[in-house]
């Protein structure tokens, strides 16, 4: 039967953020749903944001196309577009390429559930974090000005 059971996927908060950037993501909870489906061209996650938890720092991928449906509860949406809020129901998407940082927020008093879905060009994708010094590359994490974090990229 194709139906997950999510209670039978590990559920994780790592990250490979170097200190301080990890910070705001410490209240992320995450089960990968792909390697659990036998799923080998599409990446999935199911996502709990607790209050105050960032999804990730703002970001953009080069290679890498990303959908997301919010599930239950409400998060606001931070790109270079401004702020939106995004509720159960809504779907957002970022395609490959464009140089739109995003993240989500969750300022509510509840926990919020989202499931993020990404496909392309894994092993080569890099892209950029527009709020802070740091870009990434298929190796890591490194500074705009070319030195290398001390962390690896959770895949």
């Amino acid at each position: 039967m194709p139906k997950l059971d999510l209670d039978a996927i590990p559920q994780t908060n790592a990250t490979g953020y170097p200190a301080p950037f990890s910070e705001p993501v410490a209240g992320r909870m995450y089960r990968r749903l792909a390697p659990a489906a036998g799923l080998a061209h599409l990446r999935a996650s199911h996502v709990v944001l607790q209050p105050g938890a960032w999804s990730s720092q703002r970001h953009w991928h080069r290679l890498i196309d990303e959908l997301l449906v919010m599930v239950s509860g409400e998060a606001v949406l931070v790109d270079n577009e401004g702020e939106s809020v995004i509720r159960a129901g809504d779907v957002i998407a970022w395609p490959a390429g464009v140089a739109n940082g995003h993240h989500l927020q969750n300022r509510s008093g509840a926990p919020c559930v989202f499931v993020v879905a990404s496909a392309g060009s894994y092993e080569d994708d890099s892209g950029e974090y527009p709020d802070i010094d740091m870009v990434f590359d298929p190796a890591g994490y490194v500074r705009k000005d070319g030195t290398r974090y001390d962390t690896a990229r959770v895949p």
